[in-house]
């Protein structure tokens, strides 16, 4: 009986011994995320307690980096100088911006889905051979076309317009397409083919049973893909040369300009600029993570 009591002892130390393990782990793992959270966030939190600051302060010669971290006096009235800044280009800009980035995201996310799905399930001749030639330009550099593009617009007289920017970005992206791929190889094909079954054609399969399979994927390249249109800097300064035009980077850019080195009210724009993409973000998030989770890998 002693025996069996020292076996039941032995394991229960045992067991309590890989739980604190565990425990001990876990923490570690949560420390680490937690610091390199800190260290991601804080320049933005810099640039926010920044944008608050009086220029006198923001120029103080003797400031400490963690004593003089936050400001001695929160100035809101930064936000309102740097929005009323040029006839407030910020908010032309946001809308600018807005006007190029949703009518061909929608298109280009469609595009996208519809190229993937092809991609994945569909069977056509010289199938494997285009995607990988549409993997092969996905390894080239954006500055080597970026030329040739320009000369392209130039003769179709599409200098100074935002379709430089919609239309190629209405046809979609190779890296959504590649994506979503890998995400429709993971719908088993006996879905697809019981609605075949059933009489569906492959484009009412594809609405019906493929895109609510599919809406964390999607949704992920659809924040993505907003993401890299409302922050895209160097489309509309080539393309563009009307002020009024100016999309909200160049707007951002300009600020720069009527301020000279008023950093406070530079980043007060650049906050402005930012709330758009975190509320999309938080929006969204729990899609992004789980289409991001649940993209696979196959070939």
């Amino acid at each position: 009986m002693s025996k069996i009591n020292t076996a039941v002892k032995k394991q229960s130390s045992s067991l309590h011994g890989m739980h604190v393990r565990k425990m001990m782990f876990k923490i570690f793992i949560h420390a680490v995320l937690i610091l390199g959270a800190a260290v991601i966030l804080m320049p933005y939190f810099w640039m926010f307690c920044t944008s608050f600051k009086s220029y006198p302060e923001l120029v103080k010669i003797n400031a400490s980096l963690f004593k003089d971290f936050l400001p001695e006096k929160w100035l809101f009235e930064n936000y309102e100088i740097a929005w009323k800044t040029d006839n407030s280009a910020i908010f032309r800009g946001l809308i600018n911006t807005l006007t190029v980035v949703i009518p061909s995201l929608i298109l280009g996310i469609f595009s996208s889905t519809i190229s993937a799905y092809a991609f994945a399930k569909m069977k056509f001749p010289g199938r494997d051979k285009i995607f990988f030639g549409l993997i092969c330009m996905m390894m080239i550099p954006g500055v080597v076309t970026m030329v040739p593009s320009f000369i392209i617009f130039r003769h179709l007289s599409w200098l100074d317009t935002y379709l430089p920017m919609m239309v190629p970005a209405m046809f979609g992206s190779i890296a959504a397409v590649f994506f979503l791929r890998q995400f429709f190889m993971t719908i088993p094909n006996e879905l697809i083919e019981s609605a075949h079954i059933d009489g569906a054609g492959e484009f009412t399969t594809f609405v019906r049973i493929v895109v609510p399979c599919a809406k964390t994927a999607i949704t992920t390249q659809t924040v993505l893909g907003f993401m890299g249109g409302y922050n895209d800097y160097l489309g509309p300064l080539l393309y563009l040369e009307t002020p009024e035009k100016f999309t909200l980077q160049l707007a951002l850019n300009n600020l720069m300009g009527f301020n000279g080195d008023q950093w406070n009210l530079i980043f007060a724009g650049a906050m402005m600029a930012l709330i758009p993409s975190v509320i999309i973000f938080f929006l969204a998030q729990n899609f992004f993570i789980e289409g991001i989770a649940n993209s696979g890998l196959k070939v």
